[in-house]
């Protein structure tokens, strides 16, 4: 039995959603626009470098919009743009499954503050 070819749009797309802290990054943006700090605060361990580049790399994708406020200080927002949006029904079935099927220990179970 043949065993089919894996098509080459899946392939980039998990390429792109499986890289370390991508998803995670992407389900911080669901509720609407964020500031670069508050999507840090948010991800314990996340460098503030590795949320630069995967910012940018959503962005070059067209996942993630980047706004400038030009406030004194300047102001900028990250959002998902419609192509990002889409995933929500995506993030929300992780969240449900995980909800479902993932154990925590306490220490992992707690919400940090």
């Amino acid at each position: 039995m043949q065993v089919p070819e894996v098509c080459p749009r899946f392939e980039k797309a998990v390429d792109i959603l499986s890289k370390r802290w991508t998803t995670l990054i992407l389900h911080q943006l669901l509720p609407g626009p964020q500031r670069f700090a508050a999507i840090e605060g948010s991800l314990r361990n996340l460098s503030g470098k590795v949320l630069s580049d995967r910012l940018k790399e959503l962005e070059e994708e067209g996942i993630v919009t980047r706004t400038v406020y030009p406030e004194k200080p300047v102001r900028i927002e990250y959002s998902l743009t419609d192509k990002g949006a889409e995933l929500a029904p995506i993030l929300d079935q992780i969240q449900h499954w995980a909800t479902c099927w993932i154990q925590l220990s306490p220490e992992e179970d707690r919400i940090p503050s």
